[in-house]
């Protein structure tokens, strides 16, 4: 009887301590807040004959996501503006914001803890607007682009209803730039980004 009694402790014991799984059911909604750190990489392509390097910044990002299957959702990824500062032959000569606004579809993995991590993929379209430079006539133009992005990430969940959750991704972002109407290059952009949220399910 002490034996069971002893048994049976341990085991409610080990039940409270033990997060309940962050539940993803078909009909779910998540809501996601955070920060992001996106960094372009290294060897942005050239630009008007010099090297092209674009600097990393830091903006928020918000995430919705609706599960259309147990664990297979639908999100859609938004941010205020990234601010990056365009260097030229190692001279910081135009500078440019941006918006990427990212639709994915994310598979949940059913790990039945608190830790439940993911995948996805989906399509990027990234707004360049507000372009800067002294150069010319100053008549900077950055087309927008429309690419793939691909994602992982894992949610620890903190509430019933409350998760942490930490991801990366990674964007397809290749644009033209003109500069006073002029062809001058492409920008090879192709960020990674780094992201930390609080998602809540609804």
């Amino acid at each position: 009887m002490t034996k069971k009694l002893a048994a049976l402790t341990v085991s409610t014991a080990l039940v409270a301590l033990a997060a309940p799984a962050f539940a993803q059911n078909q009909g779910d909604w998540t809501v996601g807040i955070g920060a992001g750190y996106l960094n372009p990489k290294s060897d942005n392509g050239t630009l008007a004959g010099l090297d092209a390097d674009i600097d990393s910044d830091v903006s928020a990002i918000f995430t919705v996501e609706y599960f259309i299957r147990d664990n297979l959702g639908i999100e859609l990824l938004a941010a205020t503006p990234f601010n990056h500062n365009i260097a030229l032959g190692g001279t910081d000569l135009a500078s440019t914001k941006h918006l990427p606004p990212t639709l994915s579809l994310n598979y949940h993995f059913d790990t039945g803890s608190a830790w439940k991590p993911y995948v996805g993929a989906g399509l990027n379209y990234t707004i360049f607007f507000d372009e800067k430079t002294p150069l010319g006539n100053g008549d900077l133009d950055i087309d927008n682009s429309f690419g793939v992005s691909l994602q992982a990430g894992i949610d620890y969940q903190i509430t019933e209803k409350g998760a942490v959750r930490l991801n990366v991704r990674w964007f397809d972002i290749d644009s033209d730039v003109k500069l006073d109407g002029v062809d001058i290059g492409e920008a090879e952009i192709d960020p990674w980004l780094v992201g930390v949220s609080y998602v809540h399910r609804f």
